[in-house]
């Protein structure tokens, strides 16, 4: 089969690799689409290898047509249209994935676009639900808005019924947030995030993809019993933290991450993606939340997709054709 082979981190290669097999507990996918992750150019990079056992082919979500399943699966087809969570191996003609980590593809989606949801999904149905328990009223902080995180988190706090405010760089950004329905717009090149979240309260939860130069004031922008839910580190590793203002308003600072998770378990991957088809999916299907797809490129162009994330030059989701 053939797979990206990353040579160089801007040298990302299509080309012959040894074909995949399913194991016992997995299934095979013919890949039709591989969705680009911010992990997937570090990665590239040589800055986040995958985890123990995963596959080394850059990719953590696609979708597909399922070509083999394992002998102690029995919830999948040969067949079966599905897209799924992967820790690796997305960058393909085929991935073999954990069977509780495939998803259906949702009602109204197309098989191509729906490569770009698995990673969103999981990752903002676990840190918003599952980890911060959004709710009904609360205010949502979203860095990056107009990102692929950010733009389904929008979706779906407002699908809970939160209220959003958003960060993002340019005028256009943050017309798409808008249009999505976040009802605070702030341009973080010129406007203090703090003092206009501070207007409405502060913060419940701020969804954070910076990390180290955002910590200390995300812990000024959050309300009493307010909850940071780290996932990024786009502004550094190490920052301060002051303890003071976390005990008078009683504040909980969160890191979590998706892809070292394992596949069954508490907390797990598998147990996500049964929220995610149980709850996500139905949103989908009466159009509450749709998949923001910025660009659709051919797999032979995955160099390329990761400049145009980097850059900053796209909204939503990249999507890879194979």
């Amino acid at each position: 089969m053939r797979a990206i082979v990353a040579e160089s981190s801007d040298q990302l290669v299509w080309q012959d690799v040894p074909d995949v097999t399913a194991a016992a507990d997995e299934v095979l996918i013919k890949v039709t689409a591989a969705g680009v992750n911010r992990a997937d150019v570090l990665q590239a990079a040589g800055k986040y290898p995958p985890p123990p056992g995963a596959s080394d082919t850059i990719g953590m979500e696609v979708s597909g047509v399922i070509a083999e399943v394992g002998s102690a699966v029995t919830e999948w087809s040969v067949g079966q249209e599905v897209c799924a969570l992967l820790a690796g191996g997305g960058y393909a003609e085929y991935v073999a994935v954990p069977a509780p980590q495939v998803l259906p593809i949702p009602d109204g989606v197309t098989l191509e676009d729906a490569a770009g949801l698995p990673e969103v999904a999981c990752t903002v149905w676990s840190n918003l639900v599952l980890t911060a328990h959004l709710s009904k009223g609360q205010l949502l902080l979203m860095h990056g808005g107009a990102s692929g995180i950010g733009t389904h988190a929008i979706q779906v706090g407002r699908a809970l019924g939160a209220r959003v405010a958003v960060t993002a760089g340019s005028a256009a950004k943050l017309d798409i947030c808008r249009d999505l329905g976040a009802e605070i717009t702030i341009n973080y090149r010129d406007e203090d995030f703090v003092a206009r979240v501070q207007e409405s309260g502060g913060a419940d939860v701020i969804f954070d993809i910076m990390g180290a130069s955002y910590l200390d004031r995300n812990l000024d922008a959050l309300a009493t019993d307010g909850q940071l839910v780290i996932i990024g580190m786009q502004g550094g590793l190490k920052g301060e933290l002051n303890i003071g203002k976390l005990l008078p308003k009683r504040l909980r600072v969160i890191g979590t991450t998706l892809r070292g998770r394992p596949v069954t378990g508490p907390n797990s991957k598998g147990e996500i993606v049964a929220a995610v088809t149980a709850s996500v999916w139905p949103m989908i299907a009466d159009g509450r939340v749709r998949p923001i797809i910025g660009a659709r490129m051919p797999i032979q162009q995955a160099g390329e997709a990761h400049q145009k994330l980097v850059s900053g030059d796209v909204h939503g989701k990249i999507v890879l054709a194979v």
